[in-house]
């Protein structure tokens, strides 16, 4: 029976995920000839009409011929899942062109060591809750490993390859990095993951996924994540290579390393208490990462993310994950249920970034919540806002293999001050005060099927509501947070207040709409706005899953209530100019190195402007970075002899890092209350 699937664009089968290492081999098998046809035939390719047939995706080529891919599970796992009808197969385009088409998986989730029964979750990778499952040892066993730390033979010869294959896709850019480029990046990590560097490879997987994007026009495409990835992929690059000549030993090579499978250690008994549940959705996973804290104060983190095939469905998916059942022990609660109830967690197990294992042998009863006016969860907003600035911003320097739980999170006390024009572009913001700090409050997703935006635009009509809130640091020149979660400040309850638990049926509003599954409480009148929600949210709101009723504010009288229309304390901040440097370093990614040769003449005012602001290194930095790309070695006729663009690299990399740490520095010191505008 053919299966079809209806998305947003028409009727059409979403193609299956396929392996990194198959893409790098299949793309190898072609002549030289095939391969400079290569990009045009997957762009063809990609039009064509897809049936899925159980295991099977077929794609008609032409009227004689077809294309088959099987992929059990949704994946293609080898090359000889990839069958064509044409007479030049195995060696034709038309195998090329479909695993370029189709998307890179993850690889299945490792089992955990730790974890009997081995159901290890996705891990969460970076601060924007995108997700990476790190993909499983290729078959075959691995070239041997050198001991901990230094550099083996196989692991010095996998740096070199995947250092001067990745300068090459700096280089070429976005629009030159095609579909031969990708594989020869892709077989570089296939190598450096067979020689034990796992982290190197999974940084070229993600760059060869955030070049795809960029290149296909992919909505969730954002230039500032390939940046990353390239400045994290070359630095890996940059620092083993170093590692490896100056044969160093030490703990840090292992870190560079990584690992293959995150590890999960036992924690004992654990007394948990819910705090909030986000969704997550990426291009390829959607799903809900649910917070909680022990009885110490530490963050730890459950998820049900899974894969999905369609884009229409993706948010779907992730709002009704919030409904399934938390995956520790015989808890019978939801993850929406869990955000205002606890667990009584019997041999735990737990990974270094806080993920709590699923184990046979882990034991969890349901119990009573806190409220986040309540220890331990309140312990959680005693922190100043600029230590926990600082705390987010070193934790963001981490792998997110051994990023702590919760360090992105900030946990404030804030007072609406309204929607108004705020930064350089003068975009209306909803602005907040928290302790003498404007903060500009930003949707955490902007997909219009998570609650969100509406959510915020809610709030926006309410300055003066005094709030308790969980955001994500937004690393900025002025202080940005992407809100997660509300509650009611401390002075609604009292501090020692706890809020009775949840039934199981009373799982909390969906975001279909209002609902009347508990009782208002009563509020005094006031002449300020105040949360006003039913007794079943305790206290609480999950942004990205439940939708803000208008029901659920109290709002003063129409004359009483008095937005902004401007900012509440004297001139901004002066702004630096990081973006005359962060642009180029944006224009090498996407034009490549010809294409920033060719503005040397109108960077030597941007030079100058950095200098005048005092970020000379900056000027230096960028004027080494034009000089790298201009300087080509050339033949005796003037042409250009190519190189291994490793002089180009090293320079995009110094003033890539040099404005990575700026823009750190910076958004600490927005943070401080010593920067003019920040005081009331």
């Amino acid at each position: 029976m053919t299966e079809t699937v209806q998305d947003m664009t028409g009727t059409r089968v979403p193609w299956p995920a396929v392996r990194p290492e198959v893409v790098a081999e299949v793309v190898a098998g072609l002549s030289a000839r095939l391969q400079k046809r290569l990009d045009g035939a997957a762009a063809k390719l990609a039009e064509r009409p897809v049936e899925r047939t159980g295991e099977d995706w077929r794609i008609a080529v032409d009227e004689e011929t077809e294309l088959v891919l099987h992929a059990p599970g949704g994946v293609v796992a080898t090359s000889g899942d990839v069958r064509c009808g044409c007479l030049l197969a195995p060696a034709c385009v038309h195998r090329a062109a479909a695993v370029t088409v189709c998307p890179l998986a993850d690889g299945e989730p490792p089992v955990d060591q730790a974890d009997p029964a081995g159901r290890a979750e996705p891990e969460v990778a970076d601060s924007g809750a995108r997700t990476s499952a790190p993909a499983p040892l290729p078959d075959g066993p691995p070239e041997p490993v050198a001991a901990a730390g230094t550099l083996g033979a196989a692991e010095r010869a996998a740096v070199d390859q995947l250092h001067r294959v990745a300068s090459a896709a700096l280089a070429a850019g976005v629009g030159g990095a095609g579909a031969v480029l990708q594989a020869e990046l892709l077989r570089a990590a296939h190598r450096a993951r067979l020689a034990g560097l796992h982290r190197p490879a999974a940084a070229a997987v993600a760059v060869v996924t955030r070049i795809r994007a960029a290149r296909s026009g992919e909505p969730d495409h954002r230039l500032a994540d390939l940046v990353a990835g390239l400045r994290e992929l070359l630095g890996l690059g940059a620092a083993l290579t170093a590692a490896a000549a100056a044969d160093t030993a030490g703990p840090g090579v292992a870190a560079l390393r990584g690992t293959a499978r995150q590890a999960y250690a036992a924690a004992g008994g654990l007394r948990l208490y819910g705090l909030f549940s986000e969704p997550v959705l990426t291009a390829t996973h959607a799903g809900v990462l649910t917070w909680a804290v022990d009885a110490g104060g530490g963050l730890h983190t459950m998820a049900e993310i899974m894969p999905h095939s369609d884009a229409a469905a993706a948010a779907p998916q992730a709002v009704g994950a919030g409904n399934r059942a938390v995956r520790l022990g015989d808890a019978m609660l939801s993850h929406r249920e869990f955000t205002r109830a606890g667990l009584v967690v019997q041999g735990a197990t737990r990974s270094a970034a806080g993920r709590l294992g699923a184990g046979a042998s882990v034991r969890a009863v349901r119990a009573a919540g806190a409220a986040w006016t309540a220890e331990p969860a309140a312990r959680l907003w005693t922190e100043p806002p600029a230590a926990q600035v600082a705390r987010a911003l070193g934790a963001a320097a981490l792998p997110p293999e051994v990023r702590p739980a919760g360090g992105e999170l900030l946990f404030l006390d804030v007072t609406l001050l309204g929607a108004v024009p705020y930064g350089t572009g003068g975009e209306p913001s909803l602005l907040a005060d928290c302790g003498g700090t404007v903060v500009a409050l930003r949707a955490a997703h902007d997909h219009p099927g998570l609650a969100h935006r509406g959510n915020l635009a809610l709030l926006a009509t309410a300055p003066g509501l005094r709030l308790r809130v969980i955001g994500r640091l937004e690393r900025s020149a002025r202080p940005e947070l992407s809100l997660l979660a509300v509650g009611e400040p401390p002075s609604t309850r009292p501090a020692d207040a706890r809020h009775t638990d949840v039934g199981p049926t009373d799982a909390g509003p969906t975001d279909a709409g209002p609902t009347d599954a508990g009782p208002v409480e009563a509020r005094p009148p006031s002449s300020s706005p105040s949360l006003a929600l039913p007794a079943d949210r305790a206290g609480r709101v999950n942004l990205g899953l439940e939708r803000l009723q208008t029901a659920d504010l109290t709002l003063p009288p129409q004359e009483a209530a008095s937005p902004l229309t401007a900012l509440p304390a004297g001139p901004l901040p002066p702004t630096t100019p990081v973006h005359l440097l962060s642009r180029r370093v944006e224009q090498a990614v996407t034009g490549g190195r010809a294409v920033l040769a060719l503005g040397t003449g109108a960077a030597q005012a941007d030079r100058a402007r950095l200098r005048s602001a005092g970020l000379a290194t900056g000027a230096s930095l960028l004027e080494g970075l034009l000089g790298a790309a201009m300087d080509q070695p050339r033949d005796v006729f003037g042409r250009v002899v190519t190189d291994d663009h490793r002089a180009f690299a090293a320079a995009w990399s110094a003033a890539a890092w040099y404005e990575e740490e700026l823009a750190s520095a910076l958004c600490a010191t927005a943070w401080t209350l010593e920067v003019p505008g920040n005081q009331p």
